[in-house]
């Protein structure tokens, strides 16, 4: 699998970010098929954690483990499928549209599997929802300075955080210790 970094989102299509979808579950399964349910939740050394969106004080630099990160990731991946849908659809954009699994119950290896295979039937579903012809010039704008978002780059951006995570998962497996 290529970067998804590098990828032309002016050129792909529904089929092409199915694929990648796939291409990027299969990858986060692929790392984590030897992992038991210890390294779920080791706490890992990291004295650069920082997480500004942190639930609680207490949690605001506390290191995530690896079912708090398959927990993020799938999470933010469905987020932007789901608002990729309804941009696709022509519907504006209206903010956030995110649930996440408290990662405090994942504490098992099957659990993180099943996540990943859950968020991947959502992720896909997410795609039957658009019409042969989305709504490409439908965009917003997240933040200043940055260039709007359409429906392709909305669904791109989140196997793009998908892929910025692979390397954490990979430190918190045994794979990369």
């Amino acid at each position: 699998m290529n970067s998804v970094t590098s990828l032309n989102d002016t050129e792909l299509t529904t089929h092409d970010l199915r694929e990648l979808t796939n291409q990027m579950v299969d990858r986060m399964l692929k790392l984590i098929e030897s992992c038991s349910d210890a390294e779920v939740t080791q706490e890992p050394e990291d004295p650069e954690a920082n997480d500004p969106t942190a639930a609680t004080e207490a949690e605001l630099n506390m290191p995530w483990t690896l079912g708090h990160v398959i927990v993020h990731t799938t999470a933010s991946a469905e987020e932007a499928a789901a608002l990729a849908a309804e941009l696709g659809r022509g519907v504006e954009h209206h903010g956030r549209s995110r649930s996440e699994v408290p990662w405090r119950t994942v504490t098992a290896i099957q659990q993180c599997r099943e996540r990943l295979e859950e968020s991947r039937r959502m992720r896909l579903a997410s795609l039957d929802m658009w019409p042969d012809q989305p709504y490409l010039d439908n965009t917003y704008t997240p933040r200043e300075g940055v260039p709007p978002i359409n429906c392709v780059r909305r669904f791109l951006n989140g196997l793009k955080h998908d892929e910025s995570h692979l390397g954490q998962i990979e430190r918190l497996t045994s794979k990369g210790k």
